[in-house]
């Protein structure tokens, strides 16, 4: 049959060079508001009961929040014939031909619908998850942090094959329909509908009578939700009744008679197996815990850094000691304390005296808190660190050379700087393990494509201590060449606005060191040219003003941080009292509390777009 679920597999890629085409939705698809805590859930209700002259208390619908990605699809004559990503709200992403290979989105339904949108959440289920990260292992692909970002991948592949192997789904949670015609007053009534006529609705939502009901429902499933195999970070709560939706309606981002309870941050217990310790590119040693692993907040944790040996005697944490971890932010896996202490008691695992990568006595540095190892040209390590920071994506890019392929070129001696990368040929390469002849080619070409970068790039890629991406954009917007960097004083770094006496002598102990500058003509040598930097300021419209950006947008963060440089403004990773707006997309994390925290307006994409252009 022409519908079967064995042929769900979208139109294949016509070409390298194809994009995503923009698809701009006929009703704007809404964030939601967050609560945190169960008082706040119960004032919101209370609020919308004392502004509208509730008589009685609305029902409430209650579903989990699922962790994945927002689309619309748009079927005509019971026919899927569009699906698009949520985008900004107004203006989204086709990528239809991948969403037909979903199992759980119907290619058609046998009742008779001329027009229907139906809004969901594609997501992967954490089994799906686990066998993907399986196989990229055997394969030495790229291991995905959580099923979130493992499901956003899938779905903006550019091959719908690609997508298909994904082992994707979707929960179905609203259907823009003609409601009068099909007799569908309420969001409980809209879900059965949805379910009758072929979706995948998620079984869990409850109808709840009161804001107690509903608040029992976010306690039930805190803990409960660990057993699912998918990922939820809370509970969205709606105003059942459309016509009471349609009196409360929205603000400017979000609709009043809705929000999302936020579960707290999982706190799970597990026991460190090993304290390994690392070398960075810089020589900095950082002991991090190799944990028995255990499922935290959508992934697998198995490792967490302990930052600095401070940190390991204030926890008084050793081997075999039972602890509690969470992941910081949602994001990155940290431990809390130490529940219980393994039976032979042995106190705070000590700080290393050598360097467990070349051997050389460790020495610690004024004013810092961690230990070093000084071998800086000839630990194995640091090599490493600083060639795969070199080849990194905010650095030169160099798309294939990963990890895996790094420590091979330093083992067998075939690299010791990055200036190395550029005298190997594809005969270097079919030396090291699993490389084939056209995989060999590509990273030959990739590595000579890479001589010509942006200046920006360029010093980034060289590692100055102190300076990172946001500073080496700065400098080569200041200095226009890389020949004026190299040659400028103290004076002259220090004139650039946030840059200070630390920044500034790092830079000039880095040009003034023998290595580096052999590094550099080395790299000249071999045709690695930075472009001159030209100014792509448009605008004064920013001016003073800096932005923190964060949560999903329509576009990568690197646009929106353009558009703000370009138009005189300044991005800031951390929200301060100096920050103007926080520019706030999808799941935005805790930078949204630490802004009402400190009073910082909080802007969506529509109104960041208004700001630009009509100062």
């Amino acid at each position: 049959m022409a519908d079967s679920p064995t042929k769900k597999v979208g139109t294949s890629v016509e070409s390298s060079e194809r994009k995503f085409s923009q698809h701009k939705h006929k009703e704007r698809l809404y964030s939601l508001d967050n609560t945190y805590s169960y008082d706040d859930l119960r004032l919101w209700y209370e609020r919308l009961i004392k502004n509208y002259s509730l008589d009685e208390q609305p029902e409430l619908v209650c579903e989990l929040k699922i962790d994945g990605l927002a689309i619309a699809l748009t079927y005509k004559k019971s026919e899927f014939v569009l699906g698009a990503t949520r985008g900004d709200g107004f203006v989204g992403e086709d990528i239809t031909n991948n969403l037909k290979t979903i199992k759980t989105i119907p290619d058609k339904f046998a009742a008779n619908i001329s027009d229907l949108e139906v809004r969901g959440e594609i997501f992967m289920p954490k089994s799906a998850f686990e066998a993907l990260n399986k196989k990229q292992m055997e394969v030495g692909g790229k291991l995905f942090a959580n099923p979130r970002n493992a499901a956003s991948g899938s779905l903006r592949q550019l091959d719908p094959e690609i997508t298909r192997q994904r082992d994707l789904s979707m929960f179905s949670y609203y259907g823009r329909i003609d409601s009068n015609e099909y007799k569908i007053n309420s969001h409980s009534q809209m879900l059965e509908f949805l379910k009758e006529i072929g979706f995948n609705i998620n079984p869990n939502f409850k109808l709840c009578k009161s804001i107690d009901d509903a608040i029992d429902y976010c306690k039930y499933w805190d803990t409960k939700r660990q057993s699912l195999d998918y990922a939820t970070d809370g509970v969205v709560i709606k105003i059942n009744d459309f016509n009471l939706q349609k009196e409360i309606g929205y603000t400017s981002r979000a609709p009043k008679w809705a929000t999302a309870f936020k579960f707290p941050p999982e706190e799970v217990s597990t026991v460190v197996e090993n304290i390994e310790v690392n070398v960075g590119r810089s020589g900095a040693v950082t002991p991090v815990a190799v944990l028995q692993p255990v499922y935290v907040s959508g992934s697998t944790v198995q490792r967490a850094t302990l930052h600095n040996f401070d940190e390991i005697k204030r926890l008084n944490i050793n081997i075999g000691d039972r602890v509690l971890i969470k992941k910081a932010a949602e994001i990155i896996p940290k431990v809390i304390c130490v529940t219980e202490h393994a039976k032979n008691k042995a106190g705070a695992f000590l700080p290393p005296e050598f360097c467990p990568s070349c051997g050389t006595r460790l020495v610690p540095v004024d004013g810092e808190v961690n230990l070093y190892c000084p071998n800086t040209l000839g630990c194995p390590e640091q090599i490493k660190g600083r060639i795969e920071y070199w080849v990194s994506k905010d650095c030169m890019d160099i798309d294939g050379l990963g990890d895996n392929i790094v420590s091979q070129l330093v083992d067998r001696g075939l690299v010791k700087t990055p200036a190395d990368l550029y005298s190997l040929e594809v005969d270097d390469f079919l030396k090291l393990d699993l490389i084939a002849e056209k995989s060999a080619d590509n990273l030959y070409k990739q590595i000579q494509q890479s001589k010509i970068t942006s200046l920006g790039r360029f010093i980034n890629s060289l590692g100055i201590r102190h300076v990172g991406k946001e500073t080496s954009e700065q400098l080569a917007s200041f200095f226009g060449t890389f020949d004026a960097l190299k040659n400028a004083d103290y004076n002259q770094i220090q004139k650039i606005d946030g840059i200070g006496d630390k920044i500034a002598l790092s830079i000039i102990d880095f040009f003034s060191n023998s290595f580096n500058n052999d590094l550099l003509n080395r790299l000249e040598h071999y045709g690695v040219i930075p472009l001159k930097a030209e100014s792509s300021k448009k605008s004064d419209k920013f001016a003073n003003m800096v932005f923190v950006i964060t949560g999903t947008l329509s576009d990568t963060r690197d646009k929106f941080d353009k558009i703000i440089k370009d138009n005189g403004g300044k991005t800031s990773s951390s929200v301060s009292k100096k920050t103007s707006y926080v520019l706030a997309g999808e799941n935005p994390g805790s930078k949204i509390d630490k802004a009402l925290g400190l009073g910082v307006k909080i802007i969506n994409e529509e109104e960041f777009n208004n700001l630009l252009n009509n100062l």
